[in-house]
């Protein structure tokens, strides 16, 4: 299975490979660096190594602020998915996972920042120590030296202050606070819990990057770190002179009897995110233009248990089945833009969402359109976005497992299907759907269920009812459903949703369900899709592992998760 996951994802096995070597690189030789440079052989003498790793850290903290924003340029990253249509599927899908990158190099930024934190106030220690030091040792003559000029290597000039004191009243020391506390709100407030059901928290949170990054400009200027000059290394080297310091007499008259001097490092991070902020600027310029398009809202149908359909058109708009939109209601809102799966499929003359009620603006949004009396508000959408997920097409049977809101990709899906197979689509290879929907409560998802009924009697109507088949797992019930079950079991249609086949309460036993699909389908390649939790992917890839045949003429299970 390695092996071919590699196959699969050469591209982000490539990209990871990458990124982590030069992270590894910049790391370990910046650390080697100002570990043994003779520039630095001063700093060092007061600092230790906790110089190396203030500034290794500082280098990789650069290299990862400039890719950060790269992933989040989601219209350039439809540009470059256009652009490369020639090159292969799977390098174009491997482009989807630009927020599994984005988190990635957000980690690092916190662990780099944890170790570049930690590392400075180690230094500020000793700084602090060694300019109140009186002993006559190195550090302390070092610091003493200069104070009046500019020629100094000690940043704290008085023996009367403290570490807090410099943290919060030199530049580095407050631009470092304020940007590793908006780094700490961003990381924190982005975590899949709050992104679910606190949108607005993780979007208003996530733009104080804005912060972070003129934090980040501003933050070396002050050159507080500083490296002995070349002038003065060629006049005093410290080989040659640094044992003199501590012992140095009035009528001096050998070749080492000036003082070092010191001058900053330049402030090189803006040199570093320059370009990726100028991309971001170009990507939030191509947003408003996107969004100032007209759209048409066609039609708005309530469905229970709060979930808003709408019907939508906009000029020169065309969607694949698995894509997503952003959507922003200017009444609600000037600034949320909000993620929504596409539910209609392409051969529609509309495109359209459902949004269930999942924090303050879906609220909102569904009360502002149940208002009948006034008009219709403004909505903009800017996409769609993401690969197609048209593999489906390719398989002659396919296993599809939506779990809880993730059922949505499959709705564009199974109508896609259905149209093709009434067109008679030569492209659609599919011969039987095997669909299985776990979710705790259908109440949100009865939309989903009129359309698998929908589906269901159109399939019969044309004599293809064993086209589909479909299970429905509650795994969160009730005794008084249970009681309903119990009174209406000799109905053919089901007592929960009104279909024809039967709910199955409790989890799916997938290895009863692939033996069944690999004893119907004896030859077939079967694609199994999972727009689920992370747990299930692993339960059903090891499912397809098992249930696959050596034999190559005989059943096969591919497992494709990465595909909504």
């Amino acid at each position: 299975t390695m092996g071919n996951w590699l196959v699969n994802h050469w591209f982000s096995a490539a990209v990871l490979a990458a990124w982590l070597g030069i992270n590894i690189f910049l790391f370990t030789y910046y650390f080697l660096f100002f570990d043994r440079d003779e520039r630095y052989f001063y700093t060092r003498a007061i600092l230790g190594s906790a110089l190396a790793w203030a500034r290794a850290s500082a280098k990789c903290l650069n290299f990862n602020s400039m890719l950060i924003l790269l992933p989040v340029c989601r219209n350039l990253l439809s540009f470059l998915r256009g652009t490369c249509s020639c090159c292969r599927r799977t390098l174009r899908k491997q482009l989807d996972h630009n927020l599994t990158f984005h988190k990635l190099v957000a980690y690092a930024l916190a662990l780099f920042t944890a170790v570049h934190t930690i590392a400075h106030l180690f230094n500020l220690e000793r700084y602090n120590h060694s300019q109140q030091a009186t002993d006559g040792s190195l550090p302390a003559v070092l610091s003493k030296m200069h104070l009046g000029s500019n020629k100094w290597l000690n940043p704290i000039h008085s023996t009367q202050t403290t570490v807090e004191y410099v943290a919060f009243t030199t530049i580095p020391g407050l631009t470092g606070v304020i940007i590793t506390l908006a780094l700490i709100l961003m990381v924190t407030s982005s975590t899949e819990f709050i992104r679910r059901n606190y949108f607005e928290v993780f979007w208003y949170t996530h733009h104080l990057f804005l912060v972070y990054f003129a934090g980040l400009v501003i933050h070396g200027i002050a050159g507080l770190v500083r490296g002995q000059t070349e002038e003065s290394m060629e006049e005093v080297h410290p080989h040659r002179c640094a044992e003199y310091l501590t012992q140095k007499h009035e009528d001096c008259s050998h070749d080492c009897c000036k003082d070092p001097e010191f001058g900053s490092i330049p402030a090189e991070s803006w040199k570093w995110v320059l370009a990726p902020i100028i991309l971001y600027v170009f990507e939030r310029i191509l947003r408003i233009w996107r969004a100032r398009q007209k759209v048409v809202v066609t039609k708005v149908v309530m469905h229970p248990a709060r979930v808003l359909e709408l019907q939508m058109q906009k000029k020169g708009f065309h969607m694949e089945v698995g894509q997503y939109i952003f959507v922003n209601c200017p009444a609600i809102s000037l600034l949320e833009w909000h993620p929504f799966t596409l539910t209609s499929a392409p051969e529609e003359d509309f495109f359209s969402i459902h949004i269930r009620a999942a924090g303050d603006w879906t609220e909102r949004l569904i009360d502002t359109f149940q208002q009948q009396n006034q008009e219709m508000p403004r909505i903009e959408v800017d996409g769609p976005f993401g690969t197609a997920s048209e593999d489906v097409f390719q398989y002659e049977v396919a296993m599809l497992v939506g779990a809880g809101i993730g059922v949505t990709p499959f709705a564009s899906i199974l109508k896609s299907i259905w149209y093709k197979f009434q067109q008679a689509d030569q492209n659609l290879k599919t011969k039987k759907i095997y669909f299985y929907w776990l979710c705790r409560d259908t109440g949100a998802f009865a939309w989903f269920n009129d359309l698998l009924a929908s589906l269901e009697q159109k399939m019969a109507e044309m004599g293809r009812a064993d086209f589909l088949t479909y299970r429905l797992f509650l795994t969160g019930w009730n005794n008084s459903i249970a009681n309903n079950v119990a009174l209406r079991f000799d109905t053919t249609t089901d007592t929960v949703t009104g279909l024809r086949h039967k709910t199955i309460f409790g989890r799916p036993m997938w290895n009863s369900e692939f033996a069944a699909v690999a004893a119907a389908h004896p030859r077939s390649v079967v694609g199994v899709f999972l727009c689920g939790p992370g747990p299930l992917a692993k339960t059903l890839q090891k499912s397809c592992h098992q249930h696959s045949s050596l034999d190559p003429r005989k059943v096969k299970f591919y497992f494709n998760k990465e595909n909504f």
